[in-house]
C-alpha cells in the first residue's frame, strides 16, 4: 500500500485513499499509492490527482523533532506477531500531529531519506472505523522512502525516529493527511486519522 498524502500517497500514508496509498509488502500490493491509481477490491487505493500539491495548515515538524505524545487512543494491543487491536479514539482530535509508542524498538532508527518497511492499521478518528490494513490476507509489507512524497505527511512526519520492532500509534489531523478532498468513499473529507504503525525493517538512505 502506497499513499499518505505530499503527505507522499503521490497517506504521502498507508495504502489509504479510497479506493489508501502510505502503506505495505510491496508498494504494488497494498493502499498507500500514486494519485489516481486503484486496485479491484482494495477501498483504499484511489488518491486525489492533486494531492501532492496540496499545502498544509498545520506545523510541518523538522527533521528529528519528537511529536508530541497523542493520548487519545489508549490501550493498543502490543502483540507484535498479530494485527493490532486499536480502541477507538476518544475526546477532541489534536490538531496537530501527535504519537506514542506502544513498543519501543530496539533496531535501527528510521530517519528521513531511508527506505522502510512497515505493517500497519488505519481507522478513523471519528468513530473507529477502519479503512485500510496491511495485516489483509494476501498482502505483504509496505515499502516506502521517508520524505519522498510517496505517502501522507502524516507518515513522512510520524515515522522518524521509529526504532525497528516498535508499533507506534499516529493521530493525523486531516491537513496532514487527506484534507479537505478526502478519498472517498472510506474516508470522509477534513477527516483525521490514526494509523498504528509497526516498524519491520530500515534500508539506510544514501
Amino acid at each position: 500500500m502506497t499513499r499518505t498524502r505530499n503527505i507522499a500517497l503521490s497517506l504521502s500514508v498507508l495504502s489509504l485513499a479510497a479506493g489508501l496509498a502510505a502503506g505495505c509488502g510491496s508498494s504494488d500490493d497494498n493502499g498507500f499509492r500514486g494519485a489516481g491509481s486503484k486496485i479491484d477490491g482494495d477501498p483504499a487505493t484511489t488518491l486525489p490527482a492533486d494531492l501532492a500539491s496540496t499545502k498544509s495548515t498545520v506545523k510541518v515538524r523538522a527533521a528529528g523533532e519528537p511529536l508530541p505524545v497523542q493520548k487519545n487512543v489508549v490501550g493498543v494491543s502490543t502483540d507484535m506477531t498479530k494485527k493490532p487491536v486499536v480502541p477507538k479514539a476518544v475526546g477532541k482530535a489534536p490538531t496537530e500531529l501527535q504519537g506514542s509508542e506502544v513498543v519501543t524498538g530496539t533496531g535501527a532508527v528510521a530517519r528521513t531519506g531511508d527506505k522502510v518497511t512497515v505493517q500497519y492499521v488505519g481507522q478513523l478518528f471519528a468513530n473507529g472505523k477502519e479503512f485500510d490494513t496491511s495485516w489483509k490476507k494476501g498482502r505483504t509489507p509496505f515499502q516506502f522512502t521517508i520524505g519522498g512524497g510517496q505517502v501522507i505527511q502524516g507518515w513522512d512526519q510520524g515515522v522518524p525516529g521509529m526504532k525497528v520492532g516498535g508499533r507506534r500509534t499516529l493521530v493525523i489531523p486531516a491537513d496532514l493527511a487527506y484534507g479537505a478532498q478526502g478519498s472517498p468513499p472510506t474516508i470522509p473529507a477534513n477527516a483525521p486519522l490514526v494509523f498504528v504503525i509497526d516498524l519491520k525493517k530500515v534500508e539506510k538512505g544514501s
